[in-house]
């Protein structure tokens, strides 16, 4: 039996095997973690590989290496500098420290017991100790670790300011000069922020290498607690003196530069340097700036003198006179000087805010004009109005979708948006308003990888429809139709819409010639007019080529995609297609650039082009309010979801800049200089040369179809609540503030969005294609009228016919003032007259029978007959999937009268007295006997324009009547009329719900060739 020290043997071996297997696994560690090192390398490599080719195949690939190469730089310096402020600290601590650390004064015990303070002495000196026994080991690490971490944190956030940085380096001259110093504006917009970024960072930079000398001389014994205080070396003193004096120069500089930053202000009232900015703050300013130079130089003086009362003393007096004169001064002024006086003192900063303000947002050269308008209807008062009358859009792009997709879709794989745009295009000779829409891929609809990237990769085509004419069904009158390249506005150009709004994420296409065809294409029409599907080949260059094995590893990973790596569908002249969004290329080859939230489709030069509107911005623009874009753009189209508002940022400047356009076919991306004398764009255009072109390279046919961006008129607009007026007093009292009117066709109280349609404004020679608000009294403190206080329109006609000249009334913005007395109705009240009108109410409650549904269509607002004119088109919609919504009646207000008719010329007669005297387009509103014959409350079918019953229009048309003569037989006593008004009501009743109950059997479709 085995005993004593045998018996421990086992114990030793298996300790002894344990240390084995630990030794043996720890190379198994580290290359399990430099594999995953090296994996998470390879995978940002091929991030950064697949990220240079998209911009290399786009032609902006000097963007993309520019913007990284800036922020790296940026990166790399802040930093270095951060770090190096630190270590040299660090270092300068530890090399100045003292031999031994001072030997504590020997305890001596009191009365009473042990004195408190030496204990608590001791206490901290065995910390310290035993704190630099356990740093000492890792000194070196640490003193190279924390600059380096600290460094890596701080240089994230000066990373985000890359855009502040290279404004200041290629900053350009605004050439006007502030109110107040009489700077140039670019130095507020360019040179301050970058100031300010960096002592802001220095400043951090010198506070954290002061707290990092402080702890090193505490660990060495620069710094020891004592009995009766703090003991510091020479070395310390000398250290943080120098810190806090170069520190002090800092915050003289900051407190210099405070003075200019007034100007840019928000604290008060208004924003800018106001009465207390001026003569307390901007003075008080300058005397911190001395004031800390001083106490600066006194810490110079110190470190080389070793007195360091008079700089302690200093630094006291400047926090007291920084209290004072900075906080306690400014409020005296305010309170007992400014608020007893307050509209007097700020009337000249007020001025200049208002001024300034509008120049910000672009509203200087705003053309205002008083507009008495009448509420008086007189027979032909709309004689001379025909430019405008004529092109009264009654097809709402908003409503009109679904009928696009079921005329014009012809297959599910296609689809149109959830709103359509508003263009305008030559047709006979004529520039007539049309909605117009891309025929879009629906990936929706595609299962399966094969299918979704290969197959179903671009829609096809685009479908247009006369603004101002419907089909006698009230379907939409198209101009540019079928599912093949014809109509009136092109007979020949490129179809396939590779990249739009809702492309699929990524497309494989293209491949080499000769190799089986895979991407399917538009339905071709067969002998027997049935449809079938075609195929087709990529011939573009719309993407990064993927044909070798590296770039199908490296999207197979960018996309997580086994498929991308090992089908055969990758052939070796492949291309991949990706953010084909038009925002986001424009986005992503103009970084600097904030993107307008609703680009639009136009056929220019034989190809579908989107046109996308972009704008330079700022927060730097003296004494210019604040916007917020993300409020500012919302309305009751953004919140339901059909176009975007743009980013919740806040800008108090904002330039049109450029206007960009996306090929449809091949994603080519083209910038052009539209505002060529914005000192920002001019700026950013040296940062990144080549890449813009001027806007005079723009075809006559591209410059034909750009409009007003929706997205800054939205701005400009939000502005014009307050800043319509532009006298100070009157702004001061804010007797006049205005607000947008809620959308009177939603339940939601949502803003109105802006209209684009042709109108000729009252002064006006010519109608211009035009985006227009309208505006109300501010409905606020027991404010509820809901009348019109004003009418803006920026003319949004650029084209002059000739190549790269652009037209001067571009961008015109008129402004029309109606009394402050005016009964004129507003949006609102314009459709609570419709609503309540008994007539109307009658027709609309009969069209709502069974399964229909009446929906309103966008309340137009047009200045015409020296007064307010609203047009509505009312749409009937029956239920099923496959139902849309057609044009069946026209409503018309003019101050208290409302026609409602089947056309628009009915329903304007009607308000005027039996004649208008205007000039409607030939196809404005519906055929009643047609519409009832071919239907309009929707369709069954794919394609087809089936609904009502014969006879519902007229029945209705006789229940109204008989409704009518029912009053007038009730009001004048007769009761045999009335029992017989009464009869023919029911008999008309009758007759409209039956015509109603064939709608819902819709007719057979017809094929999609027809």
């Amino acid at each position: 039996m085995t005993t004593g020290p045998s018996a421990s043997r086992p114990s030793r071996g298996s300790s002894g095997g344990s240390r084995g297997r630990a030794l043996s696994r720890r190379p198994l560690i580290t290359t399990a973690v430099i594999v995953v090192a090296l994996i998470i390398a390879f995978v940002f490599a091929t991030q950064v590989y697949t990220n240079v080719m998209w911009y290399d195949q786009l032609g902006f690939l000097s963007v993309y290496v520019r913007e990284n190469l800036i922020k790296a730089a940026a990166f790399i310096v802040a930093g270095v500098v951060m770090a190096l402020f630190i270590y040299v600290s660090l270092r300068v601590a530890w090399s100045f420290r003292p031999a031994e650390r001072p030997a504590p004064r020997p305890r001596v015990a009191r009365e009473g017991g042990q004195d408190p303070m030496a204990d608590l002495q001791a206490v901290f000196n065995q910390n310290m100790e035993r704190y630099q026994r356990a740093v000492e080991p890792m000194r070196r690490l640490l003193m190279i670790a924390i600059p380096v971490v600290i460094g890596l944190f701080s240089a994230s956030t000066i990373l985000t300011q890359w855009d502040t940085i290279m404004l200041f380096i290629f900053q350009e001259p605004f050439g006007q000069t502030d109110p107040e110093f009489g700077l140039d504006l670019g130095f507020y917009m360019f040179t301050l922020p970058f100031l300010r970024m960096v002592l802001g960072f220095l400043i951090t930079a010198l506070i954290f290498a002061g707290i990092a000398g402080l702890i090193m001389h505490y660990l060495y014994g620069g710094v020891v607690v004592q009995e009766r205080g703090i003991k510091t070396t020479k070395a310390f003193k000398l250290h943080l003196g120098v810190i806090a004096a170069v520190l002090l120069i800092a915050l003289a500089v900051n407190f210099w530069l405070g003075r200019y930053a007034t100007l840019q202000s928000n604290s008060g009232d208004w924003t800018g340097a106001l009465y207390t900015d001026v003569n307390a703050v901007i003075p008080t300013n300058a005397i911190l700036a001395v004031a800390a130079l001083l106490v600066a130089l006194m810490f110079i003086y110190s470190t080389i003198a070793g007195r360091w009362r008079i700089p302690l003393i200093g630094t006291a007096m400047l926090l007291v006179i920084s209290l004072v004169a900075g906080g306690l001064y400014p409020w005296i002024v305010q309170r007992f000087q400014v608020n007893p006086t307050e509209q007097t003192l700020e009337n000249q900063y007020i001025q200049r805010n208002i001024d300034m303000t509008r120049d910000a947002y672009g509203l200087t050269g705003m053309e205002t004009q008083d507009y008495d308008a009448t509420v008086e209807a007189g027979q032909g008062a709309l004689g001379g109005d025909t430019p405008s009358i004529s092109n009264i859009r009654l097809l709402d792009p908003n409503v009109v979708s679904s009928a696009f997709a079921q005329l014009q879709q012809f297959r599910p794989y296609y689809q149109f948006g959830q709103t359509l745009s508003v263009d305008r295009y030559d047709v006979d000779g004529n520039t007539v308003d049309t909605v117009i829409a891309a025929r879009e891929l629906n990936p929706n609809q595609n299962q399966g990888w094969y299918n979704q990237h290969v197959v179903y990769t671009h829609g096809f085509g685009v479908v247009a429809a006369y603004g101002n004419q419907v089909e006698a069904d009230g379907r939409p009158m198209f101009i540019q139709s079928g599912i093949a390249a014809t109509g009136d506005i092109s007979q020949d150009y490129e179809p396939r819409i590779y990249f739009g709004e809702s492309s699929p994420q990524y497309s494989i296409v293209g491949g080499a010639e000769g190799d089986t065809d895979l991407e399917l294409d538009r339905p071709q029409t067969t002998d027997d007019d049935e449809a079938s599907d075609a195929t087709t080949t990529f011939s573009g260059d719309g993407g990064p080529r993927i044909g070798n094995w590296f770039n199908r590893l490296a999207y197979a990973i960018k996309y997580q995609s086994s498929d991308l790596l090992l089908s055969e569908a990758v052939r070796p002249e492949s291309q991949i297609l990706y953010d084909r969004d038009p925002s986001t290329r424009v986005e992503q080859v103009a970084p600097y650039l904030t993107v307008d939230g609703n680009p639009y489709p136009a056929i220019v030069d034989g190809q579908v082009k989107w046109i996308v509107d972009a704008y330079t911005t700022s927060q730097d623009y003296p004494y210019s309010t604040p916007t917020e874009l993300g409020d500012a753009t919302a309305d009751s189209q953004t919140q339901a979801g059909v176009t975007q508002a743009l980013p919740n940022e806040q800008v108090n400047y904002i330039r049109n800049s450029v206007k960009a356009t996306v090929n449809a076919y091949d994603g080519s991306v083209e910038l052009y200089a539209w505002d060529d004398e914005d000192p920002v764009l001019k700026a950013w255009q040296k940062v990144f040369p080549d890449t813009i072109k001027p806007y005079s390279e723009m075809s006559s046919a591209l410059m034909d179809h750009v409009r007003y961006p929706e997205d800054l008129f939205k701005v400009q607009r939000e502005l014009l609540n307050r800043y319509h007026v532009t006298d100070a007093n009157s702004f001061y009292a804010s007797d006049d503030v205005w607000e947008i009117p809620n959308d009177p066709t939603q339940d939601t109280a949502t803003d109105l969005p802006p209209y684009y349609q042709s109108l000729q404004m009252p002064g006006q020679d010519q109608a211009a294609f035009s985006l227009t608000s309208s505006f109300i009294p501010q409905q606020s403190g027991g404010n509820s009228r809901n009348v019109m206080y004003g009418f803006l329109a920026a003319n949004g006609d650029a084209g002059t016919g000739e190549d790269g000249v652009k037209a001067d009334t571009y961008g015109n913005l008129d402004l029309l003032e109606l009394p402050r007395s005016s009964v004129v109705p507003g949006p609102g009240q314009a459709q609570n007259l419709f609503n309540s009108d008994t007539d109307v109410s009658t027709e609309l409650n009969l069209l709502r029978q069974g399964a229909s549904e009446v929906v309103n269509g966008n309340l137009l607002t047009l200045p015409v007959g020296d007064g307010i004119l609203y047009v509505q088109p009312v749409y009937v919609q029956s239920s099923g999937d496959a139902s849309y919504p057609t044009l069946r009646r026209v409503l018309v207000g003019f101050g208290e009268q409302v026609g409602f008719a089947p056309t628009l010329e009915e329903a304007l007669d009607e308000v005027f007295q039996g004649n208008s005297g205007a000039n409607t387009a030939a196809d404005a509103g519906v055929d009643v006997s047609e519409a009832d014959t071919q239907g309009g409350t929707g369709a069954q079918g794919d394609g087809a324009a089936g609904g009502g019953g014969a006879g519902l229009d007229g029945a209705l048309q006789d229940a109204n009547q008989a409704l009518q003569d029912s009053d007038r037989a009730l009001q004048n006593g007769d009761w045999t009329a009335y029992g017989e008004a009464q009869d023919r009501l029911a008999d008309a009743l009758d007759r409209a719900l039956e015509a109603d109950g064939v709608s819902e059997s819709a007719s057979p479709a017809p094929s999609p060739s027809e």
